[in-house]
């Protein structure tokens, strides 16, 4: 019986220590749980934050990629247009020097006669030499007009002088 009575007390201390850890377990367990799901969010969080990173620096490249294909398509476009503008002046350059020596040759050879043009200038210049020889007579007649004028001025000037004072040429003083 005491065996017996050592096995009930024994079966009772397991029970009661049991029942303790289970009460204790119990209480822990909500503590637990809320730390197993922090840790399990964290967790979460961590992996969600690498992915986004990861998709973030994919996008990044796509970017570069994308921008780096449009900007050497609009650089080849720039190039191009600049190449077209290029030829196109030296096309126009080339076509003007082609009209210049067209032009020249064919008013040299239909339009103007170099003898008959030289005969031209020269009388041009000796009715020009004539012209100036007028002017210069000219001029010179109108100098000893206003010269001749100016004199009878002043004859007019002298005379009317006298006039004015001709009582005094019979004082003496």
């Amino acid at each position: 019986m005491s065996q017996e009575r050592d096995i009930t007390k024994e079966i009772e201390e397991f029970k009661n220590e049991n029942f303790k850890r289970t009460s204790q377990a119990e209480e822990n367990r909500q503590k637990e749980n809320q730390a197993a799901i922090q840790i399990q969010s964290w967790f979460r969080g961590c992996k969600v934050r690498a992915y986004l990173s990861h998709l973030h620096k994919k996008a990044t490249i796509i970017q570069k990629i994308w921008w780096g294909f449009t900007a050497r398509a609009h650089f080849r476009q720039i190039v191009k247009e600049a190449y077209f503008i290029m030829k196109m002046n030296f096309y126009n350059e080339m076509a003007v020097r082609i009209q210049c020596r067209w032009r020249g040759f064919f008013v040299r050879k239909y339009i103007h006669n170099y003898c008959a043009r030289k005969r031209y200038l020269e009388g041009v210049c000796m009715k020009n030499e004539q012209v100036r020889r007028e002017l210069d007579e000219f001029a010179e007649f109108r100098r000893r007009e206003r010269e001749s004028l100016e004199m009878v001025k002043e004859q007019k000037a002298k005379v009317f002088q006298a006039h004015r004072l001709h009582h005094l040429l019979s004082t003496e003083q």
